[in-house]
């Protein structure tokens, strides 16, 4: 069989000595985190992931363990989730996030959730994934009878709403909900799911309902139905294992469901992968373009090769058209790489579509490092989808951060291996996310032209920039939290917020919240930048500060500054107090605060650790002049 999703064949096969590194690492863990990274990367079965989920866990307690600042994810389950526990952790660092796993016993869903004492309300979690199938909820069929039918989707609906608020509610956390895997067995035929009230009917209405009511309650989705329903139902579901174990999935199942529990894990973090970088001969078209010429190479219609070249080019659209940036990477010369994107009849993709564009002689891993320069994101934010895995091993090798899936020789399986991996998977989707490519293209323009200007204060002029600041509200609340998740260069203190959570912020009466958009003369860039602040006493404390890194050195943070030095006073406040908290990634700011006037405090010792902490004096503060509009609210 050429794809089979329960083999995960996006990624490498695993080495014939997984046990034995396994048993090295515990045995010398100096290096962990790089070396369990690197086997998380393999296509793991489960008993792969059971010896390296408990040897990453027991890692995690140690004081390295710990400074990999680990998320906290908890598993509730009306079933056993003894499969799937140790699972978690591998899957959840394949995707870049190292995380604690928290399990509870077997049938307390209820009982953990809605009392605020419970384990898993104390075991600090960040996350917690409601496991539940159609087993776990209060539906009872009613064939027929439509009016029961929807009190028993209420009802169910009505359940697992109670359960994550009573999680938000008790420990902060952001609940993960599912959809109901549909079961194989049906009691009136090809009727079944069209009829109201039977098990097939209420699992189908019910996954609906959750689908278009769970960003509204604060929570995360994974499709656990679309999952099962892509593998096969009958091999989904296992009634010897839930017989004998309470096993929701069958065991093959197992590593699967993790990656994609992992995957939305990852996303929320803002750890989805944002660029795709593409290679073009052999996989955007059959054949070399140098060699056979733009008459010879294969694509389109008419031959199963070119359909599958074409299939590559439409993926890539479409993608392109969510918010996700398209590049090239090719070892040719330039303007004969670019002799199809200008010519070729049957070529979707055109230079327009492309944000960075290298074609050269050079190795792919240094055309990488130059396209995320150029994009200014990091070389972890990319994804080389190339043919020739002689390519493959040396980006692996060079820049194992790099998102590589594996291809198979046939062609027409290079969408769906793609697509499979999950590399961009989002939580949701906003205005800001359409636009963003097109955006990326336009900063690309804007550093051409930067590049030529001679004077720094001359070219910020000339973009005729217009800033627009406004407090949270109900219709920005989604693109802010995916920014509070996502954003992690240009962040101060990459405190992360769930939806609900930004709307306690929106809602409060005290502090100030301002999202903010910038726009000039090559498009508009949507919303790049959030400010929380909040009250204490006579001073304002910057509980985040983030931007997008697309419009760094433009002065909006002497705008931004003004903006809250004014409302600040307006309050009557006396200080702004920012602190930074650094992450790893957010190096670039480290100098924010000094370079706008702060001038730092003394911490306790107890905070000590990195953290820094900065005073402004509001009365001191005088406004600049920037070559910024601040257009009218």
């Amino acid at each position: 069989m050429p794809f089979d999703l329960l083999e995960l064949p996006w990624l490498l096969p695993a080495p014939d000595d997984l046990r034995q590194q396994i048993r090295r690492l515990r045995a010398e863990p100096q290096g962990f985190a790089d070396q369990a990274q690197r086997l998380s990367r393999c296509a793991l079965d489960l008993n792969a992931l059971h010896a390296l989920g408990p040897a990453l866990q027991a890692w995690l307690d140690t004081p390295e363990g710990q400074a990999a600042a680990p998320v906290t994810l908890g598993i509730l389950s009306n079933g056993t989730s003894d499969l799937v526990r140790p699972t978690l952790g591998p899957s959840l660092l394949r995707h870049g996030v190292f995380a604690r796993i928290v399990g509870t016993a077997f049938g307390q869903a209820a009982q953990q959730a809605l009392d605020p004492q419970s384990e898993l309300n104390h075991a600090g979690c960040q996350f917690v994934l409601l496991a539940l199938d159609h087993r776990g909820l209060p539906m009872t069929v009613s064939p027929g009878d439509r009016e029961q039918a929807q009190t028993q989707v209420d009802a169910g609906l009505n359940h697992v709403r109670g359960l994550c608020a009573a999680i938000s509610k008790a420990s902060g956390a952001t609940p993960i909900v599912q959809t109901l895997p549909p079961i194989p067995d049906s009691d009136f035929g090809s009727i079944d799911r069209g009829l109201p009230g039977t098990q097939g009917w209420l699992i189908e209405a019910f996954n609906r309902g959750l689908r278009e009511a769970h960003g509204g309650w604060g929570c995360l989705l994974v499709d656990a139905a679309a999952l099962a329903e892509q593998v096969g139902l009958d091999r989904w579901h296992d009634p010897v294992q839930w017989a004998l174990g309470k096993f929701l999935m069958s065991q093959r199942c197992a590593p699967v469901y993790a990656d994609w529990v992992a995957r939305v894990v990852a996303a929320a973090r803002g750890k989805a992968r944002k660029c795709l970088v593409l290679d073009l001969d052999n996989t955007l078209w059959g054949g070399v373009i140098g060699d056979d010429g733009l008459q010879g190479i294969v694509l389109g219609q008419g031959s199963a090769v070119g359909e599958a070249h074409l299939a590559v080019q439409q993926a890539a659209a479409r993608l392109r058209a969510r918010g996700v940036m398209l590049a090239v990477s090719s070892k040719n010369d330039d303007e004969v790489a670019r002799q199809p994107f200008r010519s070729h009849p049957d070529m979707l993709l055109k230079e327009a579509d492309i944000a960075v564009f290298q074609a050269n002689w050079r190795d792919k891993a240094s055309n990488l490092v130059a396209i995320a320069r150029a994009l200014n994101i990091g070389t972890d934010a990319l994804v080389l989808l190339d043919d020739n895995p002689a390519e493959r091993a040396q980006v692996r090798q060079a820049l194992p951060e790099v998102a590589v899936p594996e291809l198979p020789d046939d062609p027409a399986f290079f969408t769906r291996t793609l697509l499979a991996a999950g590399y961009f998977e989002t939580t949701n989707f906003t205005t800001e996310d359409r636009a963003r490519a097109d955006q990326y293209r336009a900063n690309t323009m804007r550093t051409a032209v930067e590049s030529s200007a001679t004077n720094l204060d001359d070219y910020l002029r000339s973009l005729n920039m217009v800033a627009h600041f406004a407090p949270f509200d109900a219709v920005g609340r989604p693109r802010i939290s995916q920014l509070i998740n996502k954003t992690n260069q240009f962040n101060l203190t990459t405190r992360r917020y769930s939806e609900s959570q930004v709307r306690g912020f929106e809602e409060s009466a005290q502090g100030l919240t301002l999202q903010i958009r910038l726009a000039d003369r090559f498009g508009d860039n949507g919303m790049i930048s959030v400010i929380i602040c909040v009250e204490d006493g006579d001073d304002w404390v910057i509980d985040t500060w983030l931007m997008s890194c697309r419009v760094l050195n433009r002065r909006l943070e002497a705008a931004t500054l003004d903006r809250i030095c004014a409302a600040a006073r307006a309050a009557g406040k006396r200080r702004l107090i920012g602190r930074d908290l650094p992450s790893g990634r957010n190096g670039m700011v480290a100098e924010h605060y000094p370079r706008l006037g702060f001038n730092m405090l003394a911490l306790p010792a107890r905070e000590l650790g990195g953290e820094s902490a900065w005073a402004l004096d509001i009365a001191s503060h005088s406004p600049a002049e920037l070559p910024i509009r601040v257009a009218a609210a």
